[in-house]
């Protein structure tokens, strides 16, 4: 089980998330660096041991222009990047691996249409994360149908990585909710690389989500506060 942690950006700084509430988000104060500047979190980050990272363009994935010169940095910490800036056009990911990503995710919430996740797919292929964006269960932005109908489509389309994540329970410690969602997924398509995320509340969790079929969790505030340490690979999930 890999566990990836997560930087969310906002007007150049790293900032927490609560349940999707973006007006609210303030920034990150974490015993684990002393600043809420994105290059001493991913030191820190990277201090932990770990090697990979998601990191949300808030900014990018509102509509503002990606940072790439950030992202160029953040790599050059030796972080393989799994990068969030509200990709909407398929046209859109190279500049994002020209900057340094490692992976870019096509979020459901910003994305075009699902004939763009399938550009995509056929361009990048397993470099390409779909994430299925949610908020209280229902799917995002303009593709109709529920959660696991829509990751049916996706899956169509020629994804082979799924993140799993509700808004609604970022920040808010009370667990995912999507524990179902992933087991029906992984019984349905055993060789989906399957990502989950939003409101891991500590290390008892993560097992739970492994032994759902899930393959890495990324999290946020229980690694600042101390509810999931490292290392970050966790017992096999059996």
């Amino acid at each position: 089980m890999r566990i990836i942690p997560v930087m969310d950006l906002m007007a150049g700084q790293v900032v927490r998330g609560i349940a999707g509430r973006r007006a609210e988000y303030r920034p990150l104060v974490s015993p684990l660096c002393g600043s809420s500047a994105p290059l001493e979190v991913a030191r820190a980050f990277r201090g932990l041991g770990f090697s990979e990272m998601y990191l949300a363009d808030l900014d990018a994935i509102a509509g503002a222009t990606p940072a790439f010169p950030l992202y160029s940095a953040l790599r050059d910490l030796g972080l393989r990047l799994l990068i969030d800036a509200g990709l909407r056009r398929a046209g859109q990911a190279d500049s994002l691996f020209a900057a340094g990503a490692g992976r870019v995710v096509a979020g459901l919430e910003t994305l075009a249409s699902l004939e763009e996740l399938e550009i995509l797919c056929g361009a990048f292929g397993p470099r390409v994360i779909f994430s299925l964006d949610l908020k209280h269960g229902q799917p995002l932005g303009a593709i109709a149908g529920d959660a696991l109908s829509v990751a049916g489509e996706a899956l169509g389309h020629g994804v082979q990585a799924m993140l799993v994540l509700d808004l609604a329970q970022v920040g808010v410690g009370c667990g995912t909710g999507t524990e179902d969602l992933c087991r029906r997924l992984r019984q349905a398509h055993a060789s989906l690389e399957l990502l989950a995320g939003g409101g891991v509340r500590d290390a008892s969790e993560v097992q739970r989500l492994g032994e759902a079929g899930v393959d890495g969790v990324l999290v946020a505030s229980a690694l600042h506060d101390g509810r999931i340490s490292p290392p970050r690979r966790f017992e096999d999930r059996g």
